[in-house]
């Protein structure tokens, strides 16, 4: 070898002698931007474990969940490219972005089964849905207008019985031949505190109100011109919902008790297994397909439903709201335990 290749092989061996030494240079991480729609709590558990744990970063991403609540609304960001993705509350919402031309699209459903329940007390003899007929049902404006119509269409309920749900559980407990909406994984809860009895539960999910719940939203363009970036989040997500349901979840709800001090470790705990124990997450086609799982025949059958019971109109083109794209691929089903 002749002195100036020596000195040239020298050179690039002290040079990457060199190189191994140094930390790695820091990979550049893509920002985004997630809007949930309440505070921070258990139902939104996943999205800040994988925040908590280093799963976004490990997709590539540097993830900022920006907390919802009674007086924002992040959808709004979203729409106007302030944040890239949003979690809506149910279908319905990705239905009434269609009627009125909102340019997002659902690309991943979290709950398999929406957590509405009705809720009595344990003297009640309700063993079924339609045994709350006879009973005072302290329902919400928004319950009116989405889930109460479907238990008129489908299972002959009636407007007389109704009293306004204004989130006390007071009212409730008062009157032992009442029932009161709530979610499975938080007011039965709130009821147990209160009154010092368990609450018998009717999850309407089981009873057919199959709509997805947790959605995850983006803009349209997003999701047309960025799929790489968008699935990235999409399967980071759902990787961190694997791991806050089944796994360890302090970081998790560390981070979510930071952000929302009213979170206890017995509420966290409850709504966690509650969400396993109902298949609020993981059910159904997410076995198979890994959570975040959605069909066209399950918004299909969602669809139909809600034109029967007058809250869509017939000729909604509701295909457009959601796309099968980004789940569906079974991601992380392998962090699942043998018996969900």
């Amino acid at each position: 070898m002749s002195p100036s290749h020596l000195r040239r092989a020298l050179t690039i061996g002290l040079m990457a002698a060199f190189a191994s030494i140094l930390p790695a240079r820091a990979e550049t991480l893509d920002k985004v931007a997630f809007g949930t729609n309440w505070v921070a709590e258990a139902e939104h558990g996943g999205f800040f474990q994988a925040v908590a744990d280093g799963t976004y970063t490990k997709y590539g991403l540097d993830v900022t969940i920006v907390p919802g609540g009674p007086n924002e609304n992040n959808r709004m960001l979203l729409i106007a490219g302030k944040i890239d993705f949003f979690m809506a509350a149910n279908t319905l919402m990705s239905f009434d972005a269609v009627a009125n031309d909102v340019p997002v699209v659902t690309i991943a459903a979290v709950f398999q089964k929406d957590p509405q329940v009705m809720l009595t007390q344990p003297d009640a003899k309700v063993a079924r849905i339609e045994d709350l007929k006879p009973l005072t049902l302290f329902v919400s404006k928004e319950g009116m207008s989405s889930y109460f119509q479907w238990l008129k269409s489908e299972y002959g309920f009636n407007d007389k019985n109704v009293r306004p749900y204004n989130f006390n559980p007071q009212p409730f407990i008062a009157n032992p031949k009442s029932a009161m909406q709530g979610y499975v994984t938080s007011e039965p809860f709130a009821v147990e505190k209160a009154a010092g009895f368990k609450p018998n539960v009717i999850l309407l999910a089981d009873y057919g109100f199959n709509t997805y719940s947790t959605l995850i939203e983006t803009r349209r363009e997003i999701a047309e011109k960025k799929p790489d970036l968008v699935q990235r989040f999409v399967d980071a997500s759902m990787i961190g919902w694997y791991n806050y349901i089944y796994r360890d979840n302090s970081a998790g709800n560390a981070l979510i008790k930071k952000l929302n001090p009213e979170m206890t470790d017995d509420l966290l705990a409850y709504s966690v297994a509650k969400m396993k124990e109902y298949g609020i997450v993981d059910s159904g086609d997410s076995l198979k397909n890994g959570i975040g799982a959605m069909s066209d025949e399950r918004y299909t059958s969602f669809f139909n439903k809600m034109v029967k019971a007058g809250v869509v109109k017939a000729d909604l083109d509701f295909r457009k709201s959601y796309t099968l794209r980004f789940v569906n691929k079974g991601v992380g089903v392998e962090l699942r335990p043998n018996k969900p």
